[in-house]
């Protein structure tokens, strides 16, 4: 049983091999679209294969397994409509992803219902999987949670949103894959009975690695801004046009990643901008670039900083286009508002991880995370294990299943201060 300061002893060793099991077992054909990377997608059978892997573990438990209309993975121990405290993350892929990301969160989720029943705890939970949190099927991000959070519309769901694979509308792959997309709305009440939520995850950066921390409590996660900026030029010879008669989309782009850059560092807060995607048109070597797109993702704590950046970066390749004859455009594909975590569930589990007597340190992610959306509805919070050199959305991703053992311990310490009276 938990003390005071909400510490449980687990048998860590046990639990660091549970982990690694089901961690390298999901790396099996089975379970992925290639032996070079993790890549699994929504309605793949991969994918389909992972959820029916965790529906047997569960099973074995003896929890009941569901999945809402859209696919959303849902396990708990307790009878629809009474109190669970909620724990889990995602199982999807980037397209070049590696074994832990996600992957880890939903099998710690797995490991705190083991470590629960083993320990006598009986504490009641709810484990969820969401759908698409990387978007690699369908190009959106946290699209599960996003729809358990009412985060988007029926005509989206239909029309707009399209599998990268093949262009074919969302609702269709669902619908094919034997889930009921008319009735998304109701995947909210995969909600409605949970207490509190917390989300296991590698840290995908190296503050924890380069600080020599085991852990890391999340007190708020970034909101981001995804979007583009066209620039239309002209695409003359690049031999027989002089440099004063260029109408060069490229130079305009490349202008405008610099400033990028520049308003990023000034904005501060932990405001961050990248431009990880450049398209040039025609794309020749011995042409003027006639068409360049470049891709914005600009991250931070204050949404008001980050949405600062982004209307600073639009009229400055705006005018940078024009002193040059070119045109330059912005359009928004997805923002998501920053995020704080609920201050009593972050500090039982700070007093949780300072009971254990092991390192950690309280954090922000930069990183986008299902629990942005949970956290709506619910009180929400947390955790990040090491990964090694802060490698993630790579083959190369690693982390050692002793930092997610001693996460599980400290959740499982922080869920029963917050569920026992008092």
């Amino acid at each position: 049983m938990p003390d005071k300061a909400g510490h449980v002893d687990i048998d860590l060793e046990r639990s660091a091999e549970r982990i690694d099991h089901d961690v390298q077992s999901l790396t099996g054909s089975d379970y992925t679209l290639s032996a070079e990377a993790i890549r699994r997608y929504a309605y793949r059978p991969e994918y389909r294969a992972t959820l029916d892997y965790f529906t047997h573990a569960w099973q074995e438990l003896g929890f009941t397994v569901s999945e809402d209309p859209v696919g959303n993975f849902v396990a708990r121990n307790r009878p629809p409509g009474e109190p669970v405290f909620g724990v889990g993350s995602h199982c999807d892929s980037n397209r070049n992803g590696g074994r832990w990301d996600g992957t880890l969160g939903v099998v710690c989720a797995l490991e705190v219902c083991r470590a629960s029943a083993e320990h006598g705890l009986d504490l009641p939970l709810q484990a969820i999987s969401f759908l698409e949190e990387e978007g690699s099927g369908f190009g959106q991000m946290v699209l599960g949670s996003r729809i358990v959070a009412g985060r988007v519309s029926e005509q989206e769901l239909r029309e707009q949103i399209h599998a990268i694979d093949d262009g074919r509308p969302f609702w269709e792959h669902a619908q094919e894959a034997g889930y009921e997309p008319a009735r998304w709305r109701e995947c909210a009440h995969i909600l409605d009975d949970l207490s509190g939520w917390i989300e296991l995850h590698i840290e995908q950066g190296r503050v924890l690695q380069d600080t020599g921390r085991r852990l890391g409590v999340v007190s708020a996660i970034a909101g981001y801004v995804h979007g583009d900026i066209r620039i239309t030029g002209r695409a003359d010879h690049a031999g027989a046009t002089p440099m004063d008669m260029r109408a060069d989309s490229g130079v305009v782009a490349a202008e405008t990643i610099i400033e990028l850059e520049r308003l990023a560092r000034a904005a501060g807060s932990g405001t961050v901008g990248t431009v990880g995607e450049i398209e040039i048109a025609p794309g020749l070597i011995n042409a003027i670039p006639g068409r360049t797109r470049i891709s914005l993702d600009v991250r931070g704590p204050e949404d008001e900083a980050v949405h600062g950046v982004i209307r600073d970066i639009e009229r400055f390749a705006q005018r940078a286009a024009a002193e040059r004859g070119t045109k330059a455009s912005y359009s928004q594909r997805q923002t998501v508002p920053a995020t704080p975590m609920d201050e009593r569930l972050v500090a039982a589990l700070e007093a949780a991880a300072s009971a254990s007597g092991e390192s950690f340190t309280t954090m922000i992610s930069g990183a986008a995370h299902d629990t942005m959306c949970v956290a709506e509805r619910v009180p929400a919070a947390m955790v990040f294990v090491p990964c090694r050199d802060g490698l993630s959305h790579t083959p190369e991703e690693d982390a050692n299943p002793a930092d997610a053992a001693l996460g599980v311990q400290v959740i499982l310490g922080a869920i029963s201060a917050m569920v026992e009276p008092g």
